[in-house]
């Protein structure tokens, strides 16, 4: 069975998610950045193995606490291939330095749209959705999806940053997550809503991004 923790952490509102199979007791932990502490204790209060740290993407307010983690739990990071190479850049690692965080260790293993990342019995798909970043990813299982800083609730990612492209962002958000059912839950990258979580249907209905 798969249990869903979402975490508010660090000083930019940034979800991470602790996601883990009970049966099984492997976990993954999507975004850590801040609070790495904190997110180690709890996995191991839980019993957990941190198999993975998984990134929607490479902006280092959702990569700031991969080296922490890693070297607490000794996870293995992953991210999609593009973003692993434009953000472990000399440029990639100022960047982040500038905003306060601490670059990201180059990725364990690169990921791709359509693979599966699989902890005990549940299977999480990966789906690219270039725009926010060139190698932004949402994550769908069981009806979940994290949507990284992709799709928010009642708003959409930045499309104005280094290697964003607003048009492929909205072609992304278009074909690849309204297509989905419209109970799919969606799970945010940040808590910029009126609410933390909601629903490929409720963002139709009522997200102006969307409407628009």
């Amino acid at each position: 069975m798969m249990e869903i923790e979402q975490i508010q952490v660090g000083h930019m509102a940034v979800f991470c998610y602790l996601v883990y199979c009970s049966q099984k007791k492997e976990a993954l932990l999507i975004d850590p950045a801040g609070d790495e502490e904190m997110l180690f204790e709890k996995i191991k209060q839980k019993g957990l193995t941190l198999k993975y740290i998984v990134n929607t993407h490479g902006h280092a307010d959702h990569t700031g606490g991969n080296a922490k983690m890693k070297s607490l739990s000794g996870a293995l990071i992953l991210m999609h291939k593009t973003d692993d190479q434009l953000f472990n850049s000399p440029q990639g690692h100022s960047m982040a330095r500038q905003l306060g965080f601490s670059p990201s260790p180059p990725a364990d293993k690169t990921i791709e749209d359509g693979e599966k990342i699989v902890i005990g019995d549940i299977s999480l798909l990966v789906i690219h959705t270039p725009g926010h970043s060139p190698g932004g990813i949402c994550l769908l299982a069981d009806g979940n999806l994290f949507t990284g800083d992709t799709l928010f609730v009642g708003g959409v990612g930045r499309t104005d940053l280094p290697g964003s492209n607003h048009q492929q962002f909205m072609n992304s958000i278009k074909q690849k997550l309204l297509t989905l059912p419209d109970d799919t839950k969606i799970w945010p990258g940040h808590h910029y809503g009126p609410v933390p979580s909601s629903t490929i249907g409720m963002e139709k209905k009522l997200n102006p991004w969307l409407r628009a």
